[in-house]
């Protein structure tokens, strides 16, 4: 739990993207962080500090005189780990640039040594003033960080770029931040990630596909991401990744495929973590297939072996990973393809189990590596099953380079 005990102030100040601070909050404080809540009175129009004071660790500030002490900011000032102002609008940026402390938000970040994290919110034309930008240089200069907004829908109907991140990002940004203190045991090194899975379709309706969530998969690039890797994630879902990770979505196995293709022989570490759809249908109907013409008649045709074509075409020195969900005869079908593939890790689990596998939170896995290393992880959250599997290719990196 890499938040278990961080003391994070949250600001929120005043713009209609202050609604999603409640999530940040509420994520937070499930992840185990102490969450003390500023509200920047513009703020309190559009979300009141009484939901935050409800999920937060400790009642939300709002005033600089009225409360019990003399001095909160300096209290919240040395105590946090770490200040994060979501949303961050056009009018905290330039009050904390150019040093003014109007308010008990501003007074807090101006008197506090720890680490700040600004998520900006904003609409386009406001993002792309000038003076705004000025002000994220120089705020970044300074060592702030910086949480960009993406593009989307906007306030008063308007899209564009300004939009806060999601609060999934934010809170991945967050614990990337905590996690920079656990072990870099991947600096510099090119990681390829699939997750996910393949949708292959019947119709432009219909469509053979699984159940993955591809939440295993992200959860890999993340914690490859936090251990210092240059990632690139090949992703059948549409899930929040945080900035340090690469993107490029997918939807069925020949474009997964074609992506995998292109990228892996540049990648030392290559996690084929998506659920490929093993078999597609040969012809797709160009219309709908209408229930009144019958059952229809699919023919299937077998999809690329993506796994086995990676570890076919792998150059010396790169590690490749495999899953194998089953149902059955778990470990035996995982040491079969283990060795069928000529992978260096396969990741095992049995989807038919309780909390484990396809949409769960939770997996449970037993990773087998070529050399007879074995790894049994109970059930546990997606990230600590990532954390595990990340673990076992650093120990396979250093094998290699060791020669053994």
């Amino acid at each position: 739990m890499i938040l278990r005990g961080r003391h994070v102030v949250l600001g929120v100040s005043g713009g209609v993207a202050a609604y999603k601070a409640v999530e940040v909050c509420r994520r937070l404080v499930d992840d185990g962080a102490l969450v003390s809540p500023i509200l920047t009175h513009a703020a309190t129009k559009f979300i009141g500090a009484a939901t935050f004071s409800a999920l937060a660790s400790e009642p939300a500030r709002v005033d600089l005189f009225d409360g019990p002490e003399p001095s909160p900011h300096t209290h919240l000032a040395k105590s946090a780990d770490l200040i994060l102002v979501v949303p961050a609008t056009a009018n905290l940026l330039a009050s904390y640039a150019s040093g003014a402390a109007g308010g008990l938000l501003t007074a807090t970040l101006l008197a506090s040594r720890a680490p700040v994290m600004l998520c900006p919110a904003m609409h386009t034309e406001m993002w792309e003033h000038p003076a705004v930008q000025d002000n994220i240089a120089l705020l970044e200069r300074r060592g702030t960080l910086i949480v960009p907004p993406g593009v989307g829908a906007l306030a008063g109907g308007d899209s564009g770029p300004g939009r806060l991140a999601d609060p999934a990002v934010i809170v991945e940004e967050v614990r990337s931040f905590f996690a920079s203190g656990a072990p870099r045991d991947l600096e510099g090194v090119s990681v390829l990630v699939t997750a996910g899975g393949t949708r292959e379709p019947i119709d432009p309706v219909r469509y053979l596909g699984n159940r993955s969530s591809g939440k295993q998969g992200h959860a890999i690039a993340e914690e490859a991401a936090a251990r210092g890797a240059d990632v690139t994630l090949v992703t059948t879902v549409d899930r929040p990744v945080s900035s340090q990770v690469e993107v490029r979505r997918v939807d069925t196995a020949a474009q997964m495929h074609a992506e995998v293709a292109a990228l892996a022989s540049d990648a030392q570490v290559v996690i084929m973590a998506a659920a490929v759809a093993d078999f597609r249908p040969v012809e797709v109907a160009a219309s709908k297939i209408k229930k009144t013409e019958g059952v229809p008649t699919v023919r299937l045709e077998p999809t690329v072996d993506i796994l086995a074509e990676v570890a076919h075409a792998r150059r010396p020195g790169q590690v490749i990973v495999g899953f194998s969900a089953e149902t059955d005869d778990v470990l035996s079908h995982a040491s079969g393809k283990l060795e069928a593939k000529g992978v260096d890790l396969i990741v095992a689990n049995d989807v038919s189990a309780p909390s484990v596998g396809f949409a769960h939170d939770t997996n449970e896995v037993v990773i087998l590596a070529a050399d007879g290393h074995r790894v049994d992880v109970p059930l546990a959250d997606k990230r600590q099953v990532a954390a595990a599997v990340v673990d076992a290719v650093v120990r396979c990196r250093r094998s290699v380079v060791a020669g053994t």
